[in-house]
């Protein structure tokens, strides 16, 4: 079986991968044996079309996209003996070798007749996976020396890239002529308010989470701790990995042999056992939080702030300086 997902230089659309599933499941019921071809850019474990032998397989089934160009005209050229079928594709030009050289096409739209379901819509069902805000900052150059801002973003991109997870990049950054940000504090509650767990380096991402009700995995990219360290404790918040945390073992990391493997197993690890625990027990926790925020605003000995002491810094203010 192939698709775009098999060229080197086609791509693997989720719409594409889930048609191969619905067509697996097809096969897999009747009984018939076959092989997927990968793109190595997409499955470097998988069966590419440079280990395959034509001569060992008898049918070629093509699935899901358009079928047109030379990637798809060499197929038909390689496995010339093969019998060969598309299905669930879009037929661009009929007359194309693309769409002639298939025995049959069972397209999905484009060949004369009205359009068909696509073959995504009933693929097997998927197992749920969290929905994970990732909110960094490499900014913050007022810490000079002590920033490990890019280190920090580097460590966690690489760890959440080999997370079984819905990755959400979020800015907490507002903008109003810039579609891909939030205009307003409500639009990006309401984003944060939906997802299962916000991984982040910055005080905001970790307050707003919060204030969401939603667990985050907090980061301090400041070497020794300074504003998301401050905050977590201001919020009783467990989940915080310092940046040394990560940093260190990057470093020591670098270094090679076998204190590469336990450094970043050590890294690793301690990120793991908090995401472990935010998607867990976290979830109550702040859960919690968020409540005792929330309720602040309509308890008068509810969760303190510096702006409950402004009026009266004001007015202390106001007279000292009119004494001078």
């Amino acid at each position: 079986m192939t698709g775009w997902f098999s060229f080197l230089h086609g791509e693997a659309t989720a719409g594409d991968v889930l048609a191969l599933a619905r067509v697996e499941r097809v096969l897999r019921d009747a009984g018939a044996a076959y092989d997927v071809v990968f793109s190595p850019g997409f499955r470097a474990d998988g069966t590419h079309f440079a280990d395959v032998d034509p001569a060992a397989y008898s049918r070629l089934v093509f699935v899901c996209g358009p079928v047109h160009g030379a990637q798809v005209e060499e197929l038909h050229r390689r496995f010339a003996h093969c019998v060969r079928v598309a299905v669930g594709v879009s037929v661009v030009d009929a007359g194309s070798p693309a769409v002639t050289g298939f025995h049959r096409v069972l397209a999905r739209d484009g060949a004369g007749d009205g359009p068909g379901l696509d073959l995504a819509a009933r693929a097997p069902a998927l197992p749920a996976v969290p929905i994970v805000g990732v909110v960094l900052t490499h900014g913050q150059h007022e810490y000079g020396g002590r920033r490990r801002h890019e280190e920090v973003a580097a460590v966690l991109t690489r760890w959440l890239a080999g997370r079984d997870c819905a990755r959400l990049e979020l800015e907490t950054r507002l903008d109003a002529h810039d579609w891909r940000l939030c205009g307003t504090p409500a639009q990006l509650e309401a984003v944060l308010s939906r997802l299962d767990l916000v991984v982040t380096d910055r005080l905001h991402g970790l307050v707003l989470a919060l204030r969401a009700g939603v667990p985050a995995l907090a980061v301090d990219p400041v070497e020794g701790g300074a504003k998301v360290t401050a905050q977590a404790r201001a919020c009783d918040w467990p989940a915080l990995v310092p940046a040394e945390r990560l940093v260190k073992a990057s470093a020591e990391g670098s270094v090679g042999g076998s204190v590469e493997v336990s450094a970043e197993v050590s890294a690793e690890g301690t990120l793991e056992r908090w995401w472990d625990w935010c998607l867990a027990d976290g979830r109550a926790e702040a859960a919690r939080i968020g409540a005792g925020f929330r309720a602040a605003e309509s308890v008068p000995d509810g969760v303190p702030d510096a702006a409950d002491g402004l009026t009266a810094a004001l007015r202390e203010a106001s007279e000292a300086a009119a004494g001078r």
